[in-house]
């Protein structure tokens, strides 16, 4: 396993994160493997904000994949638990699971489910190891079971619209020309790869960006930080923050900016 390229809170609150470059072989279809501890004191719900990705995730034994979130989701977690999660990389999660993502927003389905017959065994696998090989377990089982990376137009594009939405570099109707797709039609492609349209997505990864900023310019204000997120200005980030998170700006700041 890789060293961990960043420690970062933004999964959620209440647990100690770390995230993994994917091992080589997974690269393909992952692009971080990522593991979250509760404290042993802690428990009820954490908050988790969305990202834009979907995961496969182990947890209480057993192995799910999480769709897209469209708002904050709040799972409920036992003190101590330890959670393990592969994040697809854009494009990936569709055709891996072989369907539209759109049919699972917000949701965390039993990854046998999507026809991997496998999937018991394996989450009894990574049970069966130590609390601190069982990420390097999760990585060898995929490698074993998981179908090869798919590259094709589709996940060529779902890449390329997401890089952009990250970056907040173009609009959504420059983004469709440069796409060669109406805008109805990216809409009903970026619901297919994430979930959501590409202006839903664009507003997700543009919160994700004002959360890297507040870490990465921790005396900023926060009308600075608006500006360089790409927010019209400090009461756009308010709302935003308000309608995606159920948290003010600076609460997020506080939480998740460190």
């Amino acid at each position: 396993m890789d060293r961990p390229s960043t420690e970062s809170p933004l999964a959620g609150t209440g647990t100690a994160y770390q995230e993994h470059l994917a091992p080589a072989p997974l690269r393909g279809q992952f692009g971080q493997l990522w593991q979250s501890q509760l404290s042993a004191d802690a428990s009820g719900s954490i908050t988790v904000l969305p990202d834009g990705c979907v995961d496969i995730l182990w947890r209480d034994g057993a192995l799910f994949v999480v769709g897209p979130d469209r708002t904050a989701a709040h799972p409920q977690l036992a003190p101590g638990a330890q959670v393990l999660g592969a994040r697809f990389r854009p494009g990936q999660a569709s055709a891996a699971l072989g369907i539209d993502l759109s049919d699972i927003v917000g949701q965390a389905v039993p990854l046998i489910e999507f026809n991997a017959r496998w999937a018991t065994q394996v989450a009894a696998s990574i049970g069966d190891a130590a609390p601190e090989q069982r990420l390097q377990r999760l990585a060898d089982c995929l490698q074993q079971n998981m179908p090869a990376a798919v590259v094709d137009e589709h996940t060529k594009r779902a890449h390329v619209l997401f890089a952009h939405a990250a970056k907040g570099d173009v609009s959504v109707d420059a983004l469709a020309t440069h796409l060669a797709m109406s805008p109805r039609t990216l809409r009903r492609f970026s619901q297919a790869q994430f979930g959501y349209g590409a202006k839903s997505l664009e507003r997700i990864l543009r919160l994700q960006r004002f959360l890297r900023c507040s870490q990465a310019q921790p005396a900023h204000s926060l009308a600075m930080l608006a500006a360089e997120a790409g927010y019209a200005d400090q009461a756009h980030l308010s709302r935003e923050a308000r309608e995606l998170s159920g948290l003010t700006a600076s609460a997020l700041r506080q939480e998740w900016g460190r």
